[in-house]
């Protein structure tokens, strides 16, 4: 019983990461779009 808690405990940290690492990368492309547009309002 304890390897499969383990093994959830496990699964359910990569799936955190990676919703972390969605997060951050859409964060990063909101800026960069944002940046993108600004640049192209400014003459």
């Amino acid at each position: 019983m304890t390897f499969g808690n383990e093994r959830l405990t496990n699964c359910l940290r990569v799936i955190r990461n990676a919703w972390h690492f969605y997060y951050a990368l859409r964060l990063v492309f909101k800026v960069e779009c944002g940046s993108f547009g600004i640049a192209l309002l400014t003459p």
